[in-house]
C-alpha cells in the first residue's frame, strides 16, 4: 500500500507544470531569475523554506513559524495544517519572500512534489512566478537547491527543532551563505553575482517587463 501511495500522481501537479514544460532558458544559467526551492525539515513539524537562484546561487531562507494552536490539541484529520508549511501558510511566506525581488528576477520556481505547494496557481498570480515540479524522486533536477541545503545543515542540523530560529536568524545565515566564494562562480560570491544582476536591471534601456 505504501508503494502504491508513493506512485499515485498528486492532484496539484498537472501536465502544464511538470519540469519538461519549464522554459528552456531556465536550464541555461546565463539567464537570471529562475529559482529552485525546497523545505528542510526539523522535529515536531518544523521547517525552513530554501530558495536558490540558479544563475547566481543566491539563497533566500523562508521563515515558517508554527501556527497558533499547534501542539495544544491532537491534530484534526483533514483539518488545517498548523506546522507552518501547510499550503496556505506556505503561499503567504513564499509570496512575502519573492515579492521583495524585482519582477525580472522572479521568473520561475522549480519545487519537488510536496503538497506544501499545492496552492501554486495562486502563488503564480500573486508573484508572477510560474511554478514547475521536478519528477518524482529526482533531487538531481534541483541540484543548486540540493547542494545549498547540504551547506545549510551546518547551521540547522537534522533532528533539531527549526522553529527556534527567528526570521532575523535566517537572514543572518542566508547572508553568511551568500558571502561564501564559490568555485563555480570563479571564486566570486553569490552576493556579488546577484548584485551584478540587480545593477544590470537598473541600466537605462534594459526592458522592465519580466
Amino acid at each position: 500500500p505504501r508503494a502504491r501511495s508513493q506512485n499515485k500522481p498528486q492532484g496539484h501537479v498537472t501536465a502544464d507544470v511538470v519540469l519538461s514544460e519549464r522554459p528552456a532558458e531556465a536550464a541555461d544559467r546565463a539567464v537570471p531569475g529562475h529559482w529552485e526551492g525546497d523545505l528542510i525539515i526539523g522535529t515536531g513539524r518544523s521547517a525552513i523554506g530554501t530558495l536558490v537562484e540558479r544563475s547566481s546561487r543566491s539563497t533566500l531562507l523562508v521563515h515558517l513559524p508554527r501556527l497558533e494552536g499547534w501542539g495544544e490539541n491532537p491534530p484534526v484529520k483533514n483539518g488545517p495544517s498548523l506546522g507552518g508549511y501547510g499550503a496556505i501558510a506556505m503561499n503567504a511566506a513564499l509570496t512575502t519572500s519573492m515579492t521583495q525581488l524585482p519582477e525580472q528576477l522572479r521568473k520561475t520556481l522549480t519545487w519537488d512534489r510536496g503538497k506544501e505547494l499545492s496552492g501554486h496557481a495562486q502563488f503564480a498570480i500573486d508573484t508572477g512566478t510560474k511554478v514547475f515540479f521536478a519528477d518524482p524522486h529526482s533531487p538531481w533536477q534541483r541540484p543548486t537547491n540540493e547542494n545549498t541545503n547540504g551547506l545549510l545543515r551546518q547551521y540547522f542540523p537534522k533532528g533539531t527543532d527549526l522553529s527556534r530560529w527567528s526570521s532575523t536568524d535566517l537572514e543572518a545565515v542566508a547572508m553568511a551563505i551568500n558571502n561564501r566564494p564559490r568555485k563555480t562562480l570563479g571564486w566570486r560570491t553569490p552576493a556579488e553575482v546577484f548584485e551584478e544582476q540587480l545593477r544590470s536591471l537598473q541600466q537605462p534601456g534594459v526592458a522592465t517587463t519580466g
